[in-house]
């Protein structure tokens, strides 16, 4: 009687120490949240103004925010960009991450001085990305720009010529310079996840395999990827989420090329706050974005799903079930 007496006093410090968690959630999350998903509703626009009604209650379809987003034209050139934006740079990002991350972890090839690489590779990762944006509007720069100097000095080698081009103006550079900058900012810390995954794998695995005959792409295939299941799941989920809300670098290009590299969170902030302050369209593209990020991230974990796990489940409930009937 003492010992639970005695937990249930120490049990009050901890929601105590919690209730500055749940305010500041509660504050900067949760209502936040509800709100968006009550505006999504409603008939609010305008800079400064404070009075909204429900669209129901104005004669209008429950509905109507979300298919005037639907069928805006900008919408549409957004959608497609964040989805080209991501695999562009999520292939190369996963590629080199795997690379670099069996390369340092295979203890056959006994690289030195690995921590010094990962620690430069996760560096810039840690620069905002309107920095690193900024840093290469400046190498990009026109008509004078480093890439530019350096190209009409390599052409000058072969005794060319060199036309300084404006890459900030053209749809096609601007592309390959958000998927350029993303695959450089995120790469090292996408390498950091898939190798803490790999060197988590119990050693005696590998040992097992090198004793048996295994080659490196056999040992990666059978060995390290079916162990990476649970790994590979988080950075693409993660991913994907961080790829469909990329605000920071396509923002720092504006407007430029007919809005060449505008995405859906660009587009969320031209709504609210750029283009008229139409927050009832921008609070329904944010439920629409929440939606499409949940369902993305259902497929994956259904994809990714152990089925061997689960028709071990479903064994042992169909024996639980016979076991009841006898």
């Amino acid at each position: 009687m003492a010992k639970s007496n005695l937990k249930k006093r120490y049990a009050k410090y901890g929601y105590l120490y919690s209730i500055p968690f749940i305010l500041a959630f509660s504050i900067f999350f949760l209502y936040p949240t509800a709100l968006t998903f009550i505006l999504g509703f409603t008939d609010l626009k305008g800079a400064g103004n404070t009075e909204w009604h429900f669209l129901t209650s104005v004669g209008k379809p429950w509905y109507q925010n979300f298919e005037d987003v639907l069928k805006a034209k900008t919408f549409w050139k957004a959608f497609a960009n964040s989805w080209l934006f991501w695999i562009m740079g999520f292939v190369p990002e996963l590629f080199l991450a795997f690379l670099f991350s069996v390369w340092y972890s295979d203890r056959r090839l006994k690289i030195k001085g690995t921590l010094i690489f990962k620690i430069i590779y996760y560096m810039p990762h840690l620069v905002a990305g309107s920095v690193t944006a900024t840093l290469f509007i400046k190498l990009f720069g026109y008509p004078v720009g480093a890439v530019n100097q350096a190209m009409e000095k390599l052409y000058g080698l072969f005794g060319a010529t060199w036309e300084n081009r404006n890459f900030l103006i053209n749809g096609g550079d601007l592309k390959k310079m958000v998927v350029l900058i993303n695959v450089y900012m995120f790469y090292g810390y996408t390498l950091l996840i898939i190798y803490s995954g790999i060197i988590g794998i119990n050693p005696e695995i590998f040992e097992s395999a090198e004793m048996d005959g295994c080659n490196r792409i056999q040992t990666f295939f059978k060995i390290t990827l079916p162990c990476m299941r649970e790994m590979f799941i988080f950075v693409l989920v993660t991913s994907i989420i961080g790829g469909l809300g990329m605000f920071d670098v396509p923002q720092m290009f504006g407007v430029a090329a007919n809005n060449a590299v505008i995405t859906n969170m660009t587009y969320l902030n031209n709504l609210a706050f750029r283009n008229g302050y139409i927050y009832n369209r921008a609070a329904a593209l944010s439920i629409m974005l929440l939606i499409l990020n949940s369902i993305c991230s259902g497929i994956i974990f259904y994809i990714m799903r152990d089925k061997d796990e689960e028709k071990l489940k479903k064994i042992i409930k169909r024996e639980r079930r016979e076991a009841r009937g006898r």
